[in-house]
């Protein structure tokens, strides 16, 4: 890997614009903890997640969002790209059972690697409607179709997406991806905690 030596490479396995903000806000917040002083700059990329095109299990939005990145490093090897870190993100639904009674979750996630090892993070979870889960769930229809069926909206997926629609614009899909790359990002910019053994008492 060959690049300037005072500026790190963040690319992301997308071009939409909520996923490439979030990876910019959250690294607005982390970059000086990743390298003093050094210029950081994200390229987003398209590739393919390999999943369907709603996850619609934890299971499959981790997935997603592993195999993202992975295509992403797989891309900067054959191009031989400068890129230092690669980060895949995903959102859909998670589905859990609650006292008999299934409850529908939207959540983010995102995975970070810089080609040796990677780690997951997420965003919260804010349940949604009963009618986006039947759409969606049960019928099998993508998610950013339901949504913009739900609001009576066009392409609200590149705009609040639906977290903004669902908590009433108080989190949008930015702020949620923003969130799980945050944490994802925390094995390398608070590696020191990551290495540390318990303390015995």
């Amino acid at each position: 890997m060959t690049g300037d030596p005072k500026k790190i490479f963040v690319a992301v396995g997308s071009t939409r614009k909520p996923k490439v903000g979030a990876v910019r806000d959250a690294l607005a917040s982390i970059g000086a903890l990743l390298g003093p002083g050094l210029e950081i700059e994200v390229v987003g990329t398209e590739v393919e997640s390999g999943v369907s095109h709603t996850p619609i299990s934890r299971e499959e939005l981790m997935q997603g969002a592993r195999q993202r990145a992975e295509a992403v490093a797989r891309r900067a090897a054959q191009y031989g790209e400068p890129w230092n870190y690669f980060v895949g993100l995903e959102g859909g639904l998670d589905v859990i059972h609650d006292n008999g009674r299934r409850r529908v979750f939207l959540e983010s996630w995102a995975y970070v690697s810089d080609g040796t090892q990677g780690f997951f993070g997420r965003s919260g979870s804010i349940e949604v409607a009963e009618s986006i889960a039947q759409e969606v769930v049960d019928r099998g229809t993508e998610l950013s179709i339901a949504i913009d069926r739900f609001a009576g909206e066009v392409g609200i997926r590149d705009a609040q997406g639906a977290w903004g629609v669902l908590s009433g614009n108080l989190i949008t899909r930015q702020d949620s991806f923003r969130v799980a790359v945050t944490a994802a990002f925390a094995p390398f910019y608070n590696a020191r905690m990551y290495r540390r053994t318990a303390v015995a008492r």
